[in-house]
């Protein structure tokens, strides 16, 4: 079982959909656009239906069997998984960059094709939302993970990222199975423009989707992005369920790709680590670098990539 993403790119909308664990990634046609303040659509607790239950069974059972071939590491590496400036250069360069798949579908030999760097420039306003299948102790434990890792962003970033409780701009769902309507008519009331298609991916997921997020930027500044949107499964067990946050946001803010050569890292499909990094946390302080803007090419940014990367890791110019 990996936890792979796929990619597809709205031309028109110069949006970015990041899929995990799928067959087939759809384009988004995501705009961000003026819009009156609605009310958030009440969301008091139901208990799961048994399908739901049954779906949590499921990746439990996914879970531990990760956990006892090894996988889905929480300390971050280590002395067995050592990288230097070159690696950190050239994994940021393959995951801030380049796309697996660059169209709005997969093909089954998808290349890997350039494409420039897209991150915030305003704050980044994260509000988690549930639907009513999560419990109110469960609310409250996802609220306070997302809210200490967006404190993490913004610290490794030095870009405002903080979580609100309202007037957001990345959404995080919790939401299971049963909260496909409530899910659908809050995208509708954040994103009156949103398309069939997207809103479908909501709809009877199969169980091969863990989690994913969407991220939109305007068409005059399109590697600038102005919102995101992020669903985890409300089913996952606990660590699965923070593995995708920690996944999700950090891809939201910038980060697309996988590569099979970063290591130790979340950017990569063995499944290996679980959570952020800490050569995950240098990537994100290199995509927020203010010597790096949004907009430049992998070829443009990479002297000022080998000269960070350098830095960071301690090593001489």
């Amino acid at each position: 079982m990996r936890l792979r993403r796929l990619l597809g790119h709205g031309l028109g909308a110069a949006a970015l959909l990041i899929l995990a664990n799928c067959d087939d990634a759809l384009e988004s046609s995501i705009a961000p656009q003026a819009r009156p303040t609605q009310p958030q659509l009440a969301n008091a607790y139901v208990e799961p239906s048994a399908a739901s239950r049954d779906l949590a069974r499921y990746y439990q059972r996914v879970e531990r069997d990760l956990l006892t071939r090894g996988l889905m590491r929480t300390d971050g590496g280590g002395p067995d998984t050592p990288f230097d400036a070159d690696d950190l250069a050239r994994n940021f360069e393959a995951i801030a960059f380049y796309s697996e798949y660059p169209g709005a579908a997969v093909s089954g030999s998808s290349q890997r094709t350039s494409g420039r760097l897209s991150r915030w420039s305003g704050p980044v306003r994260i509000q988690a939302e549930f639907g009513p299948s999560v419990s109110p102790d469960q609310r409250a434990a996802d609220k306070a993970q997302i809210r200490a890792y967006s404190e993490r962003m913004s610290s490794l970033t030095g870009h405002p990222i903080s979580t609100v409780t309202r007037n957001a701009n990345f959404h995080v769902f919790v939401a299971g199975d049963d909260d496909t309507e409530f899910v659908q008519t809050r995208l509708r009331q954040l994103f009156p423009n949103i398309g069939q298609a997207q809103l479908n991916l909501f709809q009877d997921l199969p169980r091969s989707f863990y989690c994913f997020v969407f991220a939109s930027a305007s068409n005059g500044a399109p590697n600038t992005y102005t919102g995101a949107v992020a669903l985890v499964r409300a089913e996952h067990p606990d660590l699965m369920r923070l593995s995708c946050i920690h996944e999700e946001i950090a891809q939201g803010l910038g980060l697309p790709n996988d590569s099979p050569r970063a290591r130790p890292s979340i950017f990569n499909d063995d499944d290996e680590f679980a959570l952020l990094t800490s050569h995950d946390e240098k990537l994100l302080t290199m995509l927020y670098d203010p010597r790096l803007k949004p907009g430049m090419t992998a070829q443009e940014a990479a002297p000022v990539v080998r000269i960070i990367a350098r830095e960071l890791m301690g090593q001489s110019l």
